[in-house]
């Protein structure tokens, strides 16, 4: 499955977690989860589908590898940081237990980013490269 598509689809498992999180709050008239709520709406939704977008029209064909480094590392990184904000903010687990792997998380959803923004700025230089031995 190329890599435009997973993103799309996590993107959209996390659109329907959000959004069920959301009326969950809404009926239980208890909103202690809305930090959580916007983390997976935002940084799992949203950013996934623009990290769709930009591997479909931008860096269709880049490094195989490395676009794949960047998913499961964007994934896993998010997923992490929802789950520890719901089990933070749900009270299940103490904020000094989870600060350390939110922490981590974090830092995964920005080096996630980074890479991506690598792979776009790098792509011409590649596109040149192939063009030029192919004349």
């Amino acid at each position: 499955m190329a890599i435009d598509r997973k993103f799309l689809l996590c993107g959209f498992a996390y659109a329907i977690a959000g959004m069920g999180l959301g009326l969950y709050m809404a009926a239980s008239k208890n909103h202690a989860l809305f930090i959580a709520h916007a983390h997976i709406l935002l940084v799992g939704f949203v950013v996934s589908f623009i990290y769709a977008l930009v591997h479909r029209l931008w860096i269709a064909g880049s490094s195989r590898r490395l676009s794949g480094v960047q998913f499961y590392l964007h994934q896993l990184s998010t997923l992490v940081m929802t789950s520890g904000l719901v089990a933070m903010y749900s009270g299940a687990l103490p904020e000094a237990t989870l600060a350390p792997v939110l922490g981590l998380a974090s830092v995964g959803v920005l080096l996630a980013a980074l890479l991506v923004a690598w792979m776009i700025v790098r792509l011409p230089r590649e596109q040149a490269a192939v063009m030029g031995r192919g004349q």
